[in-house]
């Protein structure tokens, strides 16, 4: 499958767990409360305006595209999974901020830096879903094992672009977007 398509399969996902996080019944957000105090110490911790705040958010990103692609192999369940709960979620605390605050909260703490890390999300899992797809495909095919080195190189080089991308949304989280949320 070309890569073209793994695109629009990882857009997929990500919208169906949009339209899932829509679904989500309102009673949800005590479920969600031991996340949210755990966020909240978190924020504690990571200050806008520092440079460590930066390196953190990015190392994050970072850290959870490599997961999704060195676990793929297992069935996609994982890049697949990334992908529809970071949509469920964004689209569950969009209702909510909307809800309490306004539309225009919400876009002023997306928009920013979302420009950049949405698409390394699905750069960096359609990367994670072609090559668990040729690694799954290469164990019960021996015509298809020769493709899964070139695969894996291909897939390495669409990583590295979802990490160039993750790195301005780190800065731009840290040092812009705060100031449009004051």
């Amino acid at each position: 499958m070309r890569y073209r398509t793994w695109i629009l399969v990882a857009a997929g996902l990500f919208v169906t767990g949009m339209v899932l996080g829509l679904a989500v019944p309102d009673d949800t957000g005590d479920f969600f409360a031991g996340d949210l105090s755990v966020l909240e110490e978190l924020a504690r911790f990571l200050k806008p305006f520092q440079l460590s705040t930066a390196v953190f958010i990015f190392l994050k990103n970072t850290s959870a595209l490599v997961f999704s692609f060195i676990l793929s192999p297992l069935l996609c369940l994982v890049p697949i999974l990334a992908l529809t709960v970071n949509g469920g979620l964004i689209s569950f605390v969009s209702v909510t901020i909307i809800e309490q605050e306004s539309v225009g909260l919400l876009l002023a703490g997306l928009l920013p830096h979302g420009i950049f890390e949405l698409p390394a999300l699905i750069i960096g899992e359609a990367a994670a879903l072609s090559f668990g797809a040729m690694a799954i495909t290469a164990l019960v095919s021996k015509k298809r094992r020769s493709q899964l080195s070139p695969n894996l190189k291909q897939n390495i080089k669409y990583m590295a672009l979802a990490f160039a991308l993750l790195l301005p949304a780190a800065i731009i989280e840290t040092y812009i977007t705060p100031l449009f949320l004051r």
